[in-house]
């Protein structure tokens, strides 16, 4: 046994299943302590959601927490002020005022709550038949603009406007570098569409629980890959049969 980076959303990955999740807990508690594995959780939770789930579950202290799609990291127990360093690299080519003002032209963009809308981050509620054909308008729109951003559609209606440089996906080997932690010793969990960049960057292993939704599933049908375990279980019954699966425990 030895450190690794444990990177995991947190709805219906994570938590979703209380008496696995109690195991899970324990077993990255005494990992960390006796071999200083990294606890990251990486959600599309704003930290003031964030903060809520992790009360009322009573989650471990993390090491860091990804919050916003990506797009915030916050270290510790701390939501008081984003990662500095992050922050400077997704503010690169951002306009987030135009975005916002180019999204008022698609009347099927309806904005999700004011608590969910970062300054990193543009989020709104698509129909699901609505998304393709939108998307590509809208990126088109903001293409002659001259901004470059990135798209993750999830859960059949949440869309959300990310900077170019920022993702989940992109957050950990972030903090994987910062730490100093491999892509071979690196292991993301998920189970939704704004999961798939903790896949699909680079050779990180990845988790897919049992309870994953379709758009995940059809997304690792198309791209299969040793580095990937579908679990049978569902959220963190799930995370811990893929942990074993990959001999990190």
């Amino acid at each position: 046994m030895s450190q690794f980076l444990f990177v995991s959303d947190l709805d219906n990955t994570f938590v979703g299943d209380d008496l696995a999740l109690a195991r899970l807990q324990e077993l990255l508690e005494r990992h960390r302590q006796e071999y200083g594995t990294k606890i990251v959780y990486a959600t599309g939770r704003s930290p003031f959601l964030y903060h809520k789930l992790k009360v009322k579950k009573s989650l471990l202290v993390p090491d860091a927490a990804v919050t916003s799609v990506g797009t915030e990291i916050y270290l510790g127990d701390n939501l008081d002020t984003p990662d500095p360093e992050w922050v400077a690299i997704l503010s690169e080519g951002w306009n987030r005022d135009a975005i916002v003002a180019a999204g008022k032209e698609f009347p099927e963009l309806m904005p999700q709550a004011g608590s969910e809308q970062r300054p990193l981050k543009v989020s709104y509620s698509v129909a699901e038949k609505e998304y393709l054909p939108l998307v590509t308008k809208l990126e088109s729109r903001l293409a002659s603009e001259n901004l470059e951003v990135n798209f993750v559609y999830s859960g059949g209606k949440d869309l959300d406007i990310l900077p170019r440089n920022g993702n989940k996906g992109l957050a950990m080997q972030f903090l994987a570098k910062r730490w100093g932690i491999s892509p071979s010793t690196t292991v993301a969990c998920g189970d939704s569409g704004n999961d798939i960049t903790l896949f699909a960057v680079g050779e990180e292993r990845g988790i897919i629980v049992g309870n994953a939704r379709s758009e995940l599933l059809q997304w690792h049908r198309e791209n299969p890959s040793p580095n990937l375990y579908l679990a049978k279980a569902r959220c963190a019954g799930g995370i811990l049969e893929g942990l074993k699966y990959f001999g990190f425990v």
